[in-house]
């Protein structure tokens, strides 16, 4: 029983540990609460202050800062597109299905031409589909201005907030500023090393090529260390 305890509350992220997924709720709330109530202040029209896959982004930015799919851009770019994408799916002759299944398939189409691959986009995509008669009447901006102004703010507050949580955001491949590393850490990784692993792997990772290498060569460095130990 102690076990399956165990495995349950495990994390399931590589590197995620108790303090940063209380660092992640105090951001979230932190973060979804203020672009709603900024958002309430400075917009011109009386519907709600935020769009449901705001929330999803709000997991990324604040619980995988680190992810290539929670930078600004991606963020940003990819909420913004998705929108467009999904306002202009809705204008054409089809069954609401193959309307949704568009809107999704075409917003991962142009936010990976685009380099902001977000999936919470995929949901802005499917909303805006499903939004109905406002769309329909023509009233595009009460989905895309919500969207756009929801996006830019939690990116700039996610970015206040990373300030002082120790982690980069923008992300950059550095060490979090409170742990302890070796001094000088000399990978004989490199990119193209790098590059070639994930080839031969054919598969898709939630972590950018440079954290890779970084990663590999702390490992090489921990293993150096531990040699020289015995």
């Amino acid at each position: 029983m102690k076990n399956l305890h165990i495995r349950l509350f495990k994390p399931l992220l590589a590197g995620g540990n108790l303090r940063d997924r209380l660092v992640a709720c105090v951001g979230a709330f932190l973060g979804i609460g203020l672009a709603g109530l900024t958002y309430a202040e400075i917009s011109p029209f009386p519907h709600p202050a935020l769009v449901a896959p705001m929330g999803a982004s709000a997991v990324l930015l604040f619980a995988v800062p680190s992810s290539p799919l929670a930078q600004p851009w991606s963020i940003i770019g990819g909420n913004c597109v998705s929108v467009l994408m999904g306002l202009a799916i809705a204008q054409l002759p089809l069954a609401p299905l193959a309307e949704a299944g568009l809107a999704v398939a075409s917003a991962i189409a142009i936010m990976s031409i685009l380099r902001c691959l977000h999936p919470p986009g995929g949901a802005v995509a499917l909303s805006a589909v499903l939004a109905g008669p406002a769309v329909a009447a023509g009233h595009y901006e009460l989905l895309a201005v919500p969207v756009v102004l929801n996006s830019v703010l939690l990116v700039a507050i996610g970015w206040f907030f990373h300030r002082y949580s120790g982690h980069s955001y923008p992300h950059r491949a550095v060490p979090v500023m409170w742990r302890d590393v070796p001094a000088e850490p000399k990978p004989s990784v490199s990119l193209e090393d790098v590059d070639k692993a994930l080839a031969d792997l054919g598969e898709t990772f939630d972590v950018s090529r440079e954290d890779l290498a970084l990663l590999f060569g702390l490992a090489e460095t921990h293993a150096l260390e531990r040699q020289k130990a015995r």
